[in-house]
């Protein structure tokens, strides 16, 4: 068993993304070897004690125990911190919905097909029994014609069939977006994040009609998530030559890498 040999940082320590990962994942020390690197190794071990501690690349703690990886500095994975951990919780979260989202859309699309492929024997089923329905609703005085309902399974029957199949297609495309959209932003690639930020762009002005025809607080709340989430892909994620684009998100990330902070200080 590993434990941490460095005080408590300062602060709420619910607060640092990287504690929570180490918490559940543990610590991830490291042991650099080959030449030239013997001041880092220094920098990155110390001597208590209970015996030798590495830092974390993660949370930045020394802690007792053998260095969980080791090697040279090329094959160290790039470990991240911070603002990037956050930013993966929030980018793997939008990415479930999205998926989920898609998988649901599928759903719907098979639904419309067997709909399709039945509608002939659901046309035949309501005629035999709708007099019946009409006779006992107009015993209550009620005129069933004019019910919600009925309109929209009159709608529904009077549809095409071609007119069905490409609704099908349609839906069967937006599923696959969608997903296309979580895959991509679950496994944080950058391909998966403008694609994201494109698709969900484009769905857009439609949303906004859709709300301005008929607004409901499902399609206001759907809205309104969208364009948060394109707002937030473009600004923390630099995308589209944003905020110095790629380069600067890549020096960014560098900014807060141990690694990278030690070695621009001339420790190796």
């Amino acid at each position: 068993m590993m434990f941490t040999a460095t005080k408590p940082h300062p602060g709420n320590p619910f607060k640092r993304w990287e504690l929570r990962v180490c918490a559940t994942k543990g610590h991830l020390t490291y042991r650099p070897t080959g030449p030239g690197t013997t001041k880092l190794r220094d920098r990155l071990n110390t001597t208590t004690a209970h015996g030798e501690a590495w830092r974390c690349l993660r949370c930045g703690d020394f802690v007792l125990g053998a260095p969980v990886i080791s090697g040279p500095l090329a094959s160290v994975p790039h470990i991240a911190r911070g603002k990037a951990i956050r930013q993966a919780f929030i980018l793997r979260l939008l990415g479930a919905e999205r998926f989920l989202r898609g998988v649901g859309l599928l759903l719907i699309a098979y639904a419309i097909e067997q709909f399709s492929d039945e509608k002939g024997s659901l046309q035949h089923l309501f005629d035999q029994n709708f007099p019946a329905i009409q006779s006992a609703a107009a015993g209550f005085n009620y005129d069933v014609n004019s019910s919600a309902i009925v309109s929209l399974i009159h709608k529904s029957l009077a549809i095409s069939g071609s007119t069905l199949i490409w609704v099908t297609v349609g839906v069967v495309v937006y599923g696959l977006i969608e997903i296309t959209e979580g895959v991509g932003l679950w496994l944080m690639q950058r391909w998966g994040e403008y694609f994201a930020a494109v698709a969900t762009s484009g769905f857009i002005p439609f949303e906004i009609y859709e709300v301005i025809v008929g607004a409901t607080t499902i399609k206001v709340a759907a809205l309104v998530v969208n364009i948060a989430a394109v707002i937030y892909l473009v600004y923390t994620k630099r995308l589209f030559g944003f905020r110095g684009g790629a380069k600067a998100y890549e020096a960014e990330l560098r900014s807060e890498a141990i690694l990278d902070v030690e070695l621009a200080a001339g420790t190796v």
